[in-house]
């Protein structure tokens, strides 16, 4: 049992891969999700991204972070590069809970910050304790 769980795992893995449609740099930034009673906050590492250069999409379930990082050039030769070029994507799963027209989404510092606030019927409801 335990073996057609794992072939069936490895076989997912396999068949959701996706396989580049371009040639170029390609990367992915790194992500932080955090829930509380109210919503979601995502926080994604974008250094060197301007506003201009991300796109944001929230349909069916997937919420998609997509753009380009453009190459900067300075004088003289680069001795050691850490920071990524190129198109970037990342898709989540979201809860279908999510008030789509309060989603808002800013970037600073190099850091995007969207917040996706859940829908009245999902937050947590406080129910008063009566006597009697």
């Amino acid at each position: 049992m335990e073996e057609r769980i794992q072939t069936a795992l490895e076989k997912r893995e396999v068949e959701s891969a996706a396989e580049p449609t371009k040639d170029g740099a390609l990367f992915v930034p790194r992500a932080d999700i955090m829930e509380d009673r109210e919503g979601l906050t995502l926080l994604m590492d974008l250094p060197g991204v301007s506003r201009e250069g991300v796109s944001i999409e929230l349909e069916k379930g997937e919420l998609r972070v997509y753009g380009k990082v453009m190459e900067k050039t300075f004088p003289g030769d680069a001795i050691w590069t850490e920071y990524r070029v190129g198109d970037f994507s990342r898709t989540f799963a979201v809860a279908e809970g999510i008030d789509q027209s309060k989603v808002e989404a800013g970037l600073k510092n190099g850091v995007l910050r969207l917040r996706l606030p859940k829908s009245e019927a999902l937050k947590p409801k406080r129910i008063e304790v009566k006597t009697g």
